[in-house]
């Protein structure tokens, strides 16, 4: 059977490829996996029959038979563990690769995030000029610590696996923010990431259905 995801019918990242389905249909073209897209509006995702696979009415979900699933990370994890590639076989570099995609959604991401909602809710709030300087300290320990890490290594832990993808797509929401220059190993390693053919697939994929939209008006 194959598996159906869910992504916006009017992304509002402008096709830019930041949506978090983003990182399902990567970790599909890495693996070879045909799936089926399901798009959604905005309306849609709080109605009852989406709040039944997604309780928090977001994107992306899964579903394969009685299968249903929410949360990118669980579902990467999800194809990652039933598809070779995006796992190393051995048993602790394996869960070392897992920790990296905790660690990219736990650790990592959050302040991004944090940091891109309020440049969309509070930047006529008069407390946002003096709360963005907090907000980009956040991300630039996160970064300074990820950039030591990393160090001159192509991938996270080895050869390249789940970790990556979801690490590259977390650090991706940081185009254009200037706080990715100060550690040039960071935007290169984005770069490697984004010259995989898998991912080149996945991100026209997803610019097709903004591009559509566009289209359709």
């Amino acid at each position: 059977m194959t598996p159906t995801i869910t992504a916006f019918e009017s992304s509002p990242d402008r096709g830019r490829g930041l949506a978090r389905d983003m990182r399902v249909r990567w970790a599909f073209e890495e693996v070879g996996q045909r799936y089926d897209v399901r798009l959604v509006s905005f309306a849609q995702m709080k109605q009852p029959a989406h709040l039944a696979v997604h309780p928090f009415g977001q994107i992306p979900t899964y579903e394969e038979g009685g299968l249903a699933l929410f949360e990118s990370g669980a579902i990467v994890l999800h194809i990652a563990e039933r598809h070779p590639g995006l796992l190393p076989e051995d048993p602790d570099a394996r869960s070392r690769a897992i920790g990296w995609m905790f660690a990219a959604v736990n650790t990592v991401e959050p302040p991004i995030v944090e940091r891109s909602m309020a440049g969309v809710l509070e930047r006529d709030e008069p407390w946002y000029e003096a709360r963005l300087p907090m907000l980009d300290e956040r991300i630039r320990a996160r970064l300074g610590q990820l950039s030591d890490r990393l160090g001159d290594s192509d991938w996270l832990d080895g050869a390249f696996s789940a970790a990556d993808i979801m690490m590259v797509t977390v650090l991706r929401r940081l185009d254009g923010s200037g706080l990715l220059e100060a550690h040039p190993s960071l935007p290169a390693y984005i770069a490697r990431g984004e010259a995989r053919p898998a991912y080149q697939r996945a991100f026209a994929d997803q610019l097709a259905v903004f591009a559509r939209a566009q289209a359709a008006g």
